[in-house]
């Protein structure tokens, strides 16, 4: 084990992060993948534990034991009675980890209550990094700003939105032509499949992408390599035909999907994006064209579909080698470049697309 690498310890409040999900996200259970793989590209989580009275969770107690997450059991007691157990167990196990494995250099707390502002100070006054996961519209504002930082659920890469489950449910009952069928925004989020090479490509990017969000500095191959292991422990470069992880890249790198730069180590060298953007710049055309070409042949354009004929004109055509984390995500940074315009339409509960000012 390096000693640059983080070492998390995580905490959820499983009942405020499943009902905040369930009430406002609209989701049957809470998801934990976009959570382990958030944390993932950010160091080695070392402890997992999540409370709950989990008679209320049957099926959420089967999917964090396949994720490895200590279920701690608080028994159903009457109102705050049993909400201030919780609470209490969380922050007192959380106190004394802090004392007894001084190894630990982040605790990352899932929840959006605001009772837990007072733990959040005293680990950073114990020299602790204190990460905090909520659902936006469940979390308390004095939260946020207590933590070094803060993820909201929603906006992890692999989460769902809701308007793309509404869309997906919506399609599904009125037996839209195939076309649209084929393929929504949701079915891109699946985990990558193994022995699919353009797949490899997808996994390398987005894991460089979301460790150059939270690193903040230099990526060395060796940060790339064991932040792909967390995700998938199983992950072999020789699976893929190479011989070891500098090959890979510099597979990738001849194929424009990442760039490579000597490192402080022998070896080890910084991967980033290519700073040249021409295959990037190419999707956008790509993307603005079928916007132009649909919307003058039938008119408003949703969301839904546009992927699927993007796909039609462009077969290879995937926005996680550029770095994004969806094609929603993909369509809002053209929009930023002023090649389209979004608006979201309550009736079709999807996204309108039109081209914008800008010429690709």
């Amino acid at each position: 084990m390096t000693n640059d690498e983080e070492r998390i310890a995580l905490f959820l409040d499983y009942e405020n992060l499943a009902i905040g999900a369930r009430e406002q996200l609209h989701r049957s259970e809470f998801d934990f993948r976009p959570v382990a793989d958030a944390l993932a590209e950010r160091g080695r989580v070392v402890v997992r534990r999540a409370y709950a009275d989990w008679s209320r969770f049957d099926e959420d107690r089967r999917m964090l034991t396949r994720h490895h997450v200590e279920l701690i059991e608080i028994p159903q007691r009457m109102g705050s009675v049993r909400k201030n157990a919780a609470d209490i167990k969380m922050a007192v196990d959380a106190i004394e980890l802090c004392f007894e494995r001084d190894y630990i250099t982040t605790f990352v707390l899932g929840t959006g209550d605001s009772d837990f502002t007072p733990l959040v100070h005293k680990l950073r006054e114990l020299n602790r990094r204190v990460i905090g996961i909520g659902v936006e519209a469940s979390t308390s504002a004095l939260l946020p700003p207590a933590c070094d930082e803060f993820l909201f659920y929603e906006r992890l890469e692999g989460v769902e939105p809701a308007e793309a489950r509404r869309v997906s449910s919506r399609t599904s009952r009125a037996k839209r032509p195939p076309v649209i069928e084929e393929e929504s925004i949701a079915e891109d989020e699946q985990p990558t499949a193994r022995g699919e090479e353009a797949d490899l490509g997808v996994l390398v990017t987005q894991t460089l992408s979301g460790i150059s969000r939270s690193a903040g500095g230099p990526v060395l191959a060796s940060m790339l390599k064991r932040a792909i292991l967390r995700k998938d422990p199983t992950f072999s470069e020789t699976t893929y035909g190479f011989r070891g992880f500098s090959e890979l890249l510099r597979h990738l790198e001849e194929q424009g999907a990442v760039a490579l730069t000597p490192g402080p180590g022998q070896g080890d060298p910084e991967v980033s994006f290519p700073t040249e953007a021409r295959d990037e710049q190419a999707a956008f055309a790509l993307l603005r064209s079928v916007v132009d070409r649909l919307g003058a042949r039938s008119g408003p354009l949703h969301l839904s579909g546009l992927k699927t004929q993007l796909r039609k004109v462009e077969p290879d055509f995937s926005e996680k080698r550029f770095g994004y984390g969806g094609f929603l995500q993909f369509c809002k940074a053209a929009r930023a470049r002023g090649l389209i315009e979004m608006d979201w339409d309550e009736d079709a509960d999807d996204y309108v697309v039109r081209p914008g000012p800008t010429q690709a």
